[in-house]
């Protein structure tokens, strides 16, 4: 069955969806010991946040990268989630979309998130034909995400190493063994209709 081009695939329950982020060890570390980002996490800086844990394992080189050599699995309500989406602009224009190009740059100054959709990954971090969604989030939902949306944080790194020492080894099928679970998102139509899912 073919994937259509824009769609969320994600670990997700009946109440929350997890979503992946990489961070240096002083923000880790902390994060992880409390069970939500604190200090030196930064609420003034927009944070970006990741459906898809090959789309992660692309932009951290399987926890190699510097500032990237933690990667974290961060369960988040499905409210929450769904407000951001909700109140979120595409990062670029689409005419498809939006009524003209100043319409789109008043919206995405106006909005609280950010989205955008890049090419998913496959095992070995080659782009595919499907897109994967990024979700970037500023101001006030920041401040959600942190307060409000997250159930729990979950150190994966080990689960990166061992996935990328098994593609070293020429064990493919051991490395798929490893990923996580994702299965396409529900999105509902109207929020389907708002970060132009589908295709």
């Amino acid at each position: 069955m073919s994937v259509p081009v824009r769609q969320i695939r994600a670990v997700h329950t009946a109440d929350t969806i997890t979503v992946y982020q990489a961070y240096a060890a002083p923000i880790a570390r902390p994060a992880l010991a409390a069970g939500r980002f604190v200090d030196p996490f930064k609420r003034e800086r927009m944070t970006w946040i990741k459906p898809s844990f090959l789309w992660m394992m692309y932009r951290c080189g399987f926890a190699t990268k510097p500032g990237q050599e933690h990667v974290l699995a961060v369960e988040i309500t499905r409210a929450g989630f769904e407000w951001a989406l909700a109140n979120s602009c595409l990062s670029h224009y689409d005419r498809d979309r939006y009524e003209s190009r100043a319409d789109w740059s008043a919206r995405l100054r106006a909005s609280p998130v950010r989205v955008q959709w890049d090419p998913e990954r496959t095992l070995h971090l080659a782009a595919l034909p499907h897109r994967s969604l990024q979700v970037g989030l500023s101001g006030d939902a920041v401040h959600r995400y942190v307060d409000d949306w997250t159930v729990g944080l979950t150190d994966v790194t080990d689960t990166a190493y061992a996935i990328r020492d098994r593609l070293r080894g020429g064990d493919e099928a051991g490395a798929v063994a490893l990923l996580p679970p994702e299965r396409p998102y529900p999105l509902p139509a109207g929020l389907a209709a708002t970060v132009r899912a589908g295709g």
